[in-house]
């Protein structure tokens, strides 16, 4: 039997089209925005440059450091030695001073009266002095010797009536209890006379050299009271030890202050050259050197460069000062101080140099090689 070659072939319906050409048209576009959803999601790694450059180092080998400018006499923190009230402030910010020249001054009133009673007491003292050293006073002399001459009188008039009493009493006239007394009348009699004549020689003797002498040791200690309340006074002017600027202050007229340690009520300083205290992390300690050069560029202001000249190291590792301020970090960097000195008007770069006290600089500093160990004074 002979098969039969035909195909049947039936009517294509809605459902071939749609598993034939709209499934796997769908598939492809599926798999292109899956394509195009994670191209276009993708981490893109971008170096946009700084809006500042970073400062950079002039040195192939380099020690690079923070540092603070200060004044050239360190930033002297004046305070007062007495407390008191404000009742004058004499300068302001950016004022030239000079030593001795008068910063502010305290209420002087209550020690102003003191000094008024101890000179007094100086003038009472010295008046004392002068009375001794006048003694005798002539107008007495004549006084005392007439109490002598009474005194003698007495005597002969005592001496006379024991005299009679001693005739009567061997009459048996007079009892012995007169006589006595007449005895011991004689006896007063003659102590008032030598009591006279005793006063009369101390007073033309004058005064006495250690009543004198204790009457100066009065004047010297109340002159010393007096030096001591008016230094006192001239403390209640504060005023400057050294040759600078005035750059704060922080003291208003009729405002109290003590006298505790550390009250900074007016900071003064040398600002003509400036210093910058550069603090260097104890790692890189091996790698300095006292002598080496170095420089220093303000923070925001890379156009200004600095030639530092070495002035001093503090051999002495102190705690890191810059902190963030939160209670919870330890302080576990230590830094090394090194001091070093700069014009601020030679300033290298373009622009206007201009930096301030307090202001916080990079320090770069030219470095021993990596094998170099120790630090060359």
């Amino acid at each position: 039997m002979k098969a039969d070659s035909r195909v049947i072939e039936r009517p294509r319906t809605w459902g071939d089209f749609l598993t034939q050409v709209i499934l796997p048209l769908a598939g492809l576009a599926l798999l292109g925005f899956a394509g195009w959803f994670v191209w276009s999601t993708r981490m893109i790694s971008r170096n946009p440059p700084p809006p500042i450059e970073p400062a950079r180092s002039p040195f192939s080998d380099t020690l690079a450091a923070a540092g603070v400018v200060e004044a050239q006499t360190e930033n002297i923190a004046v305070g007062s030695a007495l407390a008191g009230v404000v009742v004058e402030v004499l300068v302001k910010v950016g004022d030239a001073v000079e030593p001795g020249t008068p910063l502010f001054r305290l209420d002087d009133r209550e020690l102003r009266g003191q000094l008024a009673v101890k000179r007094a007491a100086v003038s009472m003292s010295r008046s004392e002095l002068l009375r001794l050293e006048a003694e005798p006073r002539q107008e007495k002399i004549p006084v005392l010797v007439a109490q002598v001459n009474e005194a003698k009188a007495k005597l002969v008039a005592a001496a006379d009536a024991l005299k009679r009493s001693e005739d009567t009493f061997a009459k048996k006239v007079t009892t012995e209890q007169e006589l006595v007394e007449k005895r011991e009348a004689v006896v007063a009699a003659k102590a008032a006379v030598e009591k006279t004549q005793a006063d009369l020689k101390l007073l033309e003797a004058g005064s006495w050299e250690y009543d004198r002498d204790v009457t100066r040791a009065q004047i010297s200690q109340a002159e010393a009271e007096v030096a001591k309340t008016e230094i006192d006074i001239d403390r209640l002017t504060v005023r400057s030890l050294v040759s600078g600027r005035v750059l704060q202050v922080n003291v208003r007229p009729g405002e109290f202050v003590g006298a505790p340690p550390g009250q900074p009520l007016v900071i003064v300083g040398n600002v003509e050259k400036l210093h910058v205290r550069v603090d260097i992390d104890e790692f890189d300690i091996p790698r300095f050197r006292s002598g080496a050069e170095a420089t220093a560029v303000p923070r925001g202001d890379l156009q200004q460069r600095y030639p530092l000249s070495f002035v001093r190291v503090e051999p002495f590792v102190v705690p890191k000062k810059s902190l963030t301020g939160d209670n919870t970090e330890r302080v576990d960097t230590r830094v090394l101080q090194v001091i070093y000195q700069f014009d601020p008007t030679t300033a290298e770069g373009r622009g206007r140099p201009s930096l301030f006290v307090g202001q916080q600089v990079e320090v770069f500093i030219r470095s021993a090689p990596a094998d170099s160990q120790g630090i060359s004074r």
